[in-house]
């Protein structure tokens, strides 16, 4: 990945992860078996949604095409960050080369931001849904739909791609210690050297913030014309069938945006390594951990599925 960006090494050629070793020893195996629980939750959570909506006819809608990009994404997501923190968390040594930190960034900026895209055009799909439902087959047809999901991919890529590059573009003249438990980009340019390195964080955060916020933007958009549709429905029951098609995508949004603004836009203040690293397992592993249940309980269709199609295989007798 390195070679193929034509980044620049300098004169490092790895890094430590500094991550969890600055916490009590006997801490480790503990934080181990409970981040190791939550990834394999994760994991079989994500699975479980897409083995449901691909053995489902009838959830072969647009909504649930979305949830199954989204699934993908956090599953790749975890998977580029969570096994290298379970293996470090019961390891002495905790370097990367780095090509893997490279390879690292990339695949977390990528994913990470096709989660954020992916449910940009969940947003628009439950505003088509409510605010155009006449027009919904033809505005959410199915190649309306791929074009979505690859578009989020595909943006997701390039963004990546464009921190990555940036990033790593740097010199990095020492120390090699990465206080993360991850290669992210706050702790890396902190260890760059040269007079463009505040040009390059301004940047960098200039792009996160733009795709970030002007996603959030837009789905508050496609909420603010949802309840003002939803408003003019008569009974109360229209009301509440109409908002609990959004309820499973809204919860999902305020815990992605929630952690997100505590994280990045909490007061810059003296807080120990400590407590930057259990603030990053907020958005690493609870939040992706947090999705597919949300999904799960909170969906009707969801779950009434999962029940069909799973309790049937486990007891034949009673389908």
């Amino acid at each position: 990945m390195a070679t193929t960006l034509g980044l620049n090494h300098s004169s490092v050629s790895e890094f430590i992860l500094v991550g969890f070793s600055t916490f009590p020893p006997h801490l480790l195996p503990v934080f181990f078996l409970l981040f190791l629980l939550m990834y394999l939750f994760t994991l079989l959570g994500n699975l479980f949604i897409m083995a449901t909506v691909w053995s489902d006819r009838s959830l072969h809608t647009p909504m649930y095409l979305f949830l199954c990009a989204l699934s993908t994404s956090e599953i790749l997501y975890t998977l580029a960050i969570t096994p290298r923190l379970l293996a470090d968390l019961l390891s002495t040594s905790r370097t990367i080369t780095t090509a893997a930190c490279v390879s690292q960034m990339f695949f977390s900026f990528t994913f990470g931001f096709t989660h954020s895209l992916l449910i940009t055009a969940m947003g628009y799909d439950r505003y088509v849904a409510i605010c155009h439902p006449l027009r919904y087959n033809v505005l959410m047809s199915p190649r309306g739909c791929a074009f979505l999901v690859a578009w989020s991919w595909a943006g997701g890529s390039v963004m990546g791609l464009v921190v990555t590059t940036a990033i790593f573009h740097l010199n990095f003249c020492g120390p090699h210690e990465v206080h993360h438990f991850f290669c992210h980009v706050p702790p890396l340019l902190k260890l760059a050297c040269g007079t463009n390195v505040p040009i390059v964080a301004l940047g960098v955060g200039l792009v996160c913030i733009t795709v970030l916020l002007g996603c959030f933007l837009l789905i508050l958009l496609s909420y603010a014309f949802i309840v003002a549709a939803i408003l003019k429905i008569p009974s109360a029951e229209g009301w509440h069938k109409a908002f609990s098609t959004c309820a499973s995508h809204l919860t999902v949004v305020v815990v992605h945006y929630g952690f997100a603004s505590v994280i990045y836009l909490k007061p810059k203040s003296p807080q120990s390594r400590e407590g930057d690293t259990l603030m990053g397992i907020t958005y690493t592993i609870l939040t992706p951990f947090l999705s597919p249940i949300i999904f799960s309980l909170r969906n009707k269709e969801l779950k009434t599925a999962m029940k069909k199609t799973f309790l049937s295989k486990l007891n034949p007798q009673s389908s």
